[in-house]
């Protein structure tokens, strides 16, 4: 495993490279605005960046010094708290991802019936409270990490040599006590299959009032000038915005379903790539994603950041 990942070094510096200049680039175009004209998506896009920026040095932090190193030298405490970290970020990524998701159909959906009628997650005050139960529930979700059992008959030679195992629940074949089993399909189905499914319908139901209104949208000649601006304006950027949310949401479809395949079909302690292809799949989102936010929400522009 020590060679495998010597090889593949390269090329986890360079995504990570990527994801890290990628989401300072995002969070640094959105704190440039004070923070009263934050508006609720900017707040929501900022939320995500932090969560990205914190998985990936805390992953790399857990798999070059850790994993990589083999050493055994690293105490359980420490081995506990940066496996918190990192089911911390992830689970904030992909919690943030999915009220991103939520509040981008909300506004797309009856855009044309309702003028300028704000809903609920346009209130900046709501904004802030559905961003603080994301942090609450992705702390909720990585407290269990400090519970669950270490031992197991089979896997005190493993886990001795390599101090910090791969696999966060320590869970395998031969040893999975109830306590980290629970922990494991509940993590699973909470964080990863029930987000999988939310921005898969919400995807699907963007996709649906993106073409209802392709179809409604007819040339009239006989709308004023005034009315066509507006339009004309107001649509594009929508629609530019609303394709980036979908490309980041494909994204996260692909990522996150391949992470749930590898997780049901594979065991990490049989495995022993495990470690390479869990920081693949779930870096490459957090790597990838805030490109596509920050170029389709126009907060990459050089004429953003002059202006600001």
């Amino acid at each position: 495993m020590v060679v495998f990942s010597a090889d593949l070094l390269g090329l986890r510096i360079f995504i990570s490279c990527i994801g890290l200049v990628g989401n300072v680039f995002l969070i640094l175009s959105i704190t440039q605005t004070k923070f009263s004209r934050v508006k609720s998506f900017e707040l929501f896009l900022l939320g995500l960046a932090a969560a990205n920026l914190e998985e990936i040095i805390i992953v790399n932090i857990y798999d070059t010094v850790i994993l990589l190193t083999s050493s055994s030298a690293i105490s359980t405490w420490s081995c506990r708290s940066l496996q918190f970290l990192t089911v911390f970020g992830e689970s904030a990524s992909i919690l943030f991802t999915v009220l991103v998701s939520i509040f981008r159909y909300q506004k797309l959906r009856d855009a044309d019936k309702r003028v300028n009628l704000p809903i609920y997650l346009d209130s900046i005050r709501s904004a802030w409270m559905v961003s603080g139960v994301c942090v609450l529930l992705s702390m909720l979700l990585s407290i269990p990490i400090f519970a669950i059992s270490f031992s197991g008959p089979a896997g005190n030679i493993t886990r001795s040599t390599i101090g910090c195992p791969p696999d966060f629940f320590h869970c395998s074949k031969n040893s999975c006590p109830i306590t980290n089993a629970v922990y494991k399909y509940m993590f699973i189905l909470l964080c990863n299959l029930l987000p999988l499914i939310i921005v898969t319908v919400t995807g699907t139901l963007i996709i649906t009032v993106l073409l209802k209104q392709r179809k409604m949208v007819m040339p009239v000649v006989s709308v004023s000038g005034s009315n066509q601006f507006a339009k004309k304006s107001k649509g594009p950027k929508l629609q530019r915005s609303t394709v980036a949310v979908l490309a980041a949401m494909v994204l996260f479809q692909v990522d996150w379903t391949l992470y749930l395949i590898f997780h049901l079909i594979f065991n990490p302690t049989d495995s022993p790539y495990w470690a390479e292809m869990e920081f693949f799949i779930s870096i490459s989102y957090t790597s990838i994603s805030p490109y596509m936010y920050g170029i389709g929400n126009n907060l990459f522009s050089l004429k953003n950041f002059i202006k600001k």
